[in-house]
């Protein structure tokens, strides 16, 4: 996009989500080795969605092709009944509406209105087939659909020559990376400041930034700014750079007293896969 008219990309920005999406993100790296099933044990699972999740921004309002959609916490067992769609390759490695990469092989699902990392089971009514999907975007956004299933999950109940099937949904619960640690006692971290244990060169007039995407659209780079600022404490911001490649939009958090603290955060946060960068 050459021309970028500000009032119009704002909202463009804030309220494009899931499977509406036309962002291209620079760098995939995904594979089907990757894949990630989740456990239809209910007992696996929070039962509650965390105060955390409830207050993301994923929760809000938001409005796609004039609807507004209003997402709320639901409870464990709650069920649905509804048609089932699908998407594969055409969005394989796109920013999802939460802010990771949607993975074609690995058990997800977009839902308009489900808290993000619900875990459902969804049933196809006309073979009874089931699979579990934890929900990570937004959408499909057709009044006759209630869920998208990620190209791994449609093939586990054999819905991928059909493109929509009736199905039901049971919420099993909300999906936490420390639900399965219980077992394993882990120290807390209280601040994300954290003081280096050991001098480092250079680091008075330096200071550091995470870039945690890159974009060839402001769309998309507008998304994740607007839904990672204020991460930990740390803002978002957006660089417009000219690459040998082309034009790039790219999204830095920043905010980090020094190169210590930002590499323990980088190994200790979801940004594991970004980039640190020096900015003088």
């Amino acid at each position: 996009m050459s021309k970028i008219f500000l009032i119009n990309l704002v909202i463009f920005g804030l309220f494009l989500s899931g499977c509406s999406t036309k962002s291209r993100y620079v760098n995939y790296g995904y594979s089907g080795s990757e894949t990630k099933t989740y456990s239809s044990n209910k007992n696996d699972y929070n039962t509650k969605i965390s105060e955390k999740a409830y207050r993301h921004p994923t929760m809000r309002p938001y409005v796609v092709y004039g609807v507004k959609y209003y997402p709320k916490d639901v409870e464990v067992g709650d069920k649905f009944s509804g048609n089932a769609s699908w998407y594969g390759p055409d969005f394989h490695g796109k920013f999802t509406s939460n802010g990771e990469r949607y993975n074609m092989y690995e058990m997800t699902a977009a839902h308009k209105t489900l808290p993000m990392n619900t875990v459902v089971r969804v049933v196809n009514k006309k073979n009874g087939l089931s699979t579990v999907v934890r929900i990570n975007d937004r959408g499909p956004f057709i009044s006759t659909r209630i869920i998208d299933l990620s190209n791994t999950a449609a093939r586990k109940i054999k819905m991928i020559g059909a493109g929509t099937v009736p199905v039901t949904i049971e919420v099993l619960g909300f999906y936490s990376k420390n639900k399965r640690r219980s077992t394993i006692k882990i120290k807390p971290i209280k601040s994300k400041r954290i003081i280096p244990t050991t001098p480092i060169k250079n680091t008075k007039t330096a200071t550091y930034a995470l870039q945690i995407a890159s974009f060839t659209n402001i769309e998309g780079a507008m998304k994740i700014q607007e839904q990672h600022d204020n991460t930990d404490g740390y803002k978002t911001i957006i660089k417009d750079v000219q690459s040998d490649s082309g034009r790039l939009f790219k999204v830095y958090l920043r905010g980090f007293q020094s190169e210590q603290e930002i590499r323990d955060y980088k190994a200790n946060s979801d940004f594991s896969n970004s980039f640190i960068v020096r900015e003088d």
